[in-house]
């Protein structure tokens, strides 16, 4: 996993999760409690709210990015820029800031105003944004999107499988987020973000769902992850809260994601986030990396053979043999003695393992396997079992 330092704040693996504190500076954005437009007025918020509570970052917004908002130009943008400058020349706390845009024009003049970090919205869809950011040698936020300025986060929308030759496999709304942020490659500075929330009307909640429940396949870029999760309908619905009461769910989705590999959280409530991501930190599983000399070695989180298939992608090699890479552990009850005999003699001769126990029995192997095993010279419930067990472990 590539470590990004941004204005010597690190991000990635080898670092904490960070948190990143929003203030806006546009009457557009609909959370009233970020939102100033007199200088001094930010930069008091920023430095008791957002810094003092915790935020590493504080991402500068100019305007909404709320899909019932008429875009503004690059102009109309730079117009609001100067109340941006100021108000981060005004603020004591230590903190990196972050200007959210879809322009290079913007990005530019921020970075050379002062800010370290730009959130590009719209993923590159302005093919000028990375050269910007290289050329100042400043991290990126690149959240998934079509190529088309006036529409930031509306992955559903774009064609998809015509720009990445599609196999005819069945696709899912992840791969399309997945397509979208590797369109328009990447700078040496990348942070990824998969866009959750409701940046069209084609888009549903089971959409930002199955994203979340498949974070770890974002990993499979080799770059930092950033989610923006607070208070987001896709989680208010599970529990049935209105937004000003949910953020019990957005802390318990926060914990999840940095267990399951991201890297920096954006949230409007920057002490309760910082506690719920430490905590998903300290229960992450610990990712092994040893180099010696020129050869390194590191673990992957891979649970899915999706996950591994985006790794083997990343590399270079066969994605079709992340139905390899994986282990599922299965326990089997209700076996006949010849049953149990038959299934040993089986998995004996394949890659599987059948271990008989007192109470029980487990199977495990990767789903490729198993599907073999579905496939052999059986008959009865045994088979009708492993049929069904073969068709519930998919790809992904």
């Amino acid at each position: 996993m590539r470590n990004v330092d941004a204005a010597g704040l690190g991000i990635g693996d080898d670092y904490p999760p960070r948190i990143m504190g929003v203030l806006n500076v546009s009457e557009e954005s609909p959370y009233e409690p970020s939102v100033f437009d007199d200088p001094g007025e930010a930069a008091a918020y920023v430095d008791e709210s957002l810094v003092g509570e915790g935020a590493d970052i504080v991402d500068v917004g100019l305007e909404s990015a709320n899909k019932r908002f008429e875009v503004l130009t690059a102009e109309e943008e730079l117009a609001r820029l100067d109340t941006a400058v100021e108000t981060i020349g005004s603020v004591s706390g230590d903190a990196v800031f972050s200007i959210e845009t879809r322009y290079h024009e913007v990005a530019e003049a921020a970075l050379s105003r002062g800010f370290d970090v730009v959130n590009d919205v719209c993923g590159f869809a302005d093919p000028e944004m990375p050269r910007v950011c290289a050329e100042f040698d400043a991290a990126v936020v690149k959240m998934a999107s079509p190529p088309d300025l006036g529409r930031p986060g509306a992955v559903e929308e774009g064609d998809w499988p015509a720009r990445s030759g599609d196999d005819g496999r069945d696709r899912t709304y992840v791969d399309d987020v997945y397509e979208a942020l590797r369109q328009n490659g990447f700078t040496d500075k990348t942070v990824l973000d998969p866009a959750f929330g409701g940046w069209s009307e084609a888009k549903t909640l089971a959409d930002d769902r199955e994203t979340f429940r498949r974070l770890r396949e974002f990993r499979g870029f080799g770059r930092p992850l950033l989610v923006s999760i607070n208070r987001k309908n896709f989680l208010r619905e599970i529990a049935g809260w209105s937004t000003e009461e949910a953020l019990p769910v957005s802390l318990a989705a926060t914990a999840m994601a940095v267990e399951r590999g991201a890297h920096v959280i954006r949230t409007h409530d920057v002490a309760a986030t910082r506690d719920a991501a430490l905590v998903g930190e300290a229960f992450a599983r610990e990712r092994v990396r040893v180099r010696d000399g020129a050869v390194g070695v590191e673990e992957l989180d891979v649970t899915t053979p999706g996950e591994a298939a985006r790794h083997l992608d990343r590399v270079g090699a066969d994605p079709d043999r992340g139905d390899d890479a994986v282990t599922r552990t299965f326990e089997v009850t209700g076996l006949a003695a010849a049953e149990r005999e038959r299934l040993a003699a089986l998995t004996a001769d394949s890659t599987a393992e059948f271990v008989p126990g007192t109470d029980g029995d487990l199977l495990f192997g990767s789903p490729a396997t198993l599907r073999t095993l579905a496939e052999a010279d059986l008959d009865g419930d045994l088979l009708d079992a492993l049929r069904e067990v073969s068709e519930i472990v998919t790809y992904k």
